[in-house]
């Protein structure tokens, strides 16, 4: 038997018999019954394939959105999905476009619910992608505390000029985050030839998820994009008073 994955199971194992409450390393460390620097090499590996999901230095490790996805357990941030879920199917049928709900999880855009249009011609995203690649990760990036976007660019980097122009310095791209936030909107042109447009939910006044809507080049006119903007800040608006009411 290969004992890293015997161990990488048992630690998944630990983690979600706590449920929501985070485990921090010491305790998955004297369960497996292995020193901190191994086991954190463990956990490293289980974070960045979305198996575990950091929540800080210190307040320790839960189940990420890789783990819900493996055994198709839909209880991963539940409370969102489910205030979303109706809103969503509304956008979805009045644009007929594909939209989703995403959030930031260990520096990549994961998406936590996605409802998809019935056009022969549709727009098809991946589950988790790089956070400059699309309009929900640009959107998410705005709101991150100073202290996270440090970190984030830290180990992402700065995008380059033919990703994300006008942010390929420092300067330039802390002027696009602060445009983000004032615009509470974002719209990219994709090297795949589709239009994002996101907006962010809301829960407490702190941004928790970005929602976000996907429509073929082809299929573009500006007038659609007065349509798309109406109704996503709508449907955004809806789903984050829907949060307040299971408060």
């Amino acid at each position: 038997m290969i004992q890293v994955i015997i161990r990488a199971l048992d630690i998944l194992e630990f983690v979600a018999q706590h449920g929501k409450e985070p485990v921090q390393l010491f305790r998955i460390a004297e369960h497996a019954g292995l020193s901190q620097p191994t086991t954190a090499n463990i956990v490293k590996t289980l974070v960045q394939k979305n198996y575990l999901e950091q929540l800080g230095r210190k307040k320790g490790y839960r189940l990420g959105i890789g783990s819900y996805q493996l055994t198709g357990n839909p209880s991963y941030q539940q409370d969102l999905i489910t205030a979303a879920k109706e809103c969503m199917e509304e956008l979805t049928g009045q644009l007929k476009e594909t939209s989703i709900l995403a959030m930031i999880r260990n520096n990549k855009r994961v998406v936590i619910h996605l409802v998809e249009s019935d056009q022969m011609l549709q727009v098809r995203t991946a589950m988790v992608a790089e956070v400059y690649n699309t309009s929900t990760g640009r959107l998410l990036m705005a709101y991150l505390s100073a202290k996270e976007l440090d970190n984030l660019i830290k180990t992402i980097g700065i995008p380059t000029k033919k990703l994300w122009p006008g942010a390929d310095t420092k300067a330039g791209l802390d002027k696009a985050l602060k445009n983000i936030r004032q615009e509470e909107f974002v719209q990219t042109l994709s090297v795949h030839h589709t239009v994002g447009f996101a907006v962010p939910v809301y829960k407490n006044k702190q941004v928790i998820a970005g929602l976000s809507v996907f429509v073929p080049e082809s299929r573009y006119t500006e007038s659609h994009k007065e349509k798309i903007s109406r109704s996503i800040r709508r449907a955004s608006k809806k789903i984050t008073e829907r949060l307040e009411k299971t408060e």
